[in-house]
């Protein structure tokens, strides 16, 4: 059995030590832990890592130097706790010395196993409430701040819209005519001749007054 605590939610320890220091029960034991509605059927998890850092003994009855160091303030409990940090993982800072407090969760995760023979599952929640318990001691990492709730990952610029381009107006030529009664030509290019006619028809003209327009046309530019 795995002698260093573990729990699939190490928050879950870290917000009972938080109602533990605005109101220490003398027993504090797996139901204490269900009325908090924390670590739902893992209650028995969030004692085991209280006794195990002795802020409560055998019996979940609460310690004279946990009450002692829960009742400090902000300013002097990280200091304190990282003493019962240092107790309950003697063997590490044995070992390691003060470069545990900045050991990463590969290389916390393969002591613990290696220590308790436990899988890469357990290790791993053993490495991650060392983790939560040393950030509590004062000494959080980088590494393991979890992200921003609702942080946006960096966005990818967008692409600039492509600008359409205008449908070119089409330009009907008119057929080049040439008199078959005209002089050759002397070698020099045939200009082209491009004509546009726009008419604007009256809204509230008569079929007369449109025909009158048409037959203007007829007979002053297309029979010229």
């Amino acid at each position: 059995m795995a002698s260093h605590p573990y729990i699939s939610g190490a928050g879950n320890i870290a917000q009972m030590i938080g109602f533990l220091r605005k109101n220490f029960p003398a027993t504090v034991n797996s139901e204490t832990v269900k009325k908090f509605g924390l670590a739902s059927n893992n209650e028995s998890y969030v004692i085991n890592a209280l006794q195990f850092i002795g802020v409560l003994d055998s019996e979940s009855k609460r310690t004279e130097k946990g009450h002692d160091v829960f009742v400090l303030d902000d300013s002097q409990f990280p200091s304190a706790f990282e003493g019962l940090i240092r107790d309950a993982y003697k063997d590490l800072f044995d070992l390691r010395g003060d470069d545990a407090w900045s050991l990463t969760k590969s290389e916390l995760t393969s002591y613990f196993r290696t220590t308790d023979k436990t899988s890469e599952a357990i290790g791993s929640r053993q490495a991650s409430v060392f983790i939560m318990f040393r950030g509590m001691a004062g000494h959080e990492q980088a590494a393991d701040r979890a992200p921003s709730v609702g942080a946006k990952a960096p966005s990818t610029p967008k692409a600039k819209p492509t600008a359409q381009k205008k449908p070119a107006v089409a330009e009907v030529k008119a057929p080049q005519l040439r008199n078959e009664n005209s002089p050759p030509s002397d070698g020099r290019k045939d200009v082209a001749l491009t004509v546009r006619i726009e008419i604007n028809l009256p809204a509230n003209g008569s079929q007369e007054t449109y025909d009158a327009i048409f037959k203007s046309i007829r007979a002053n530019l297309i029979n010229e």
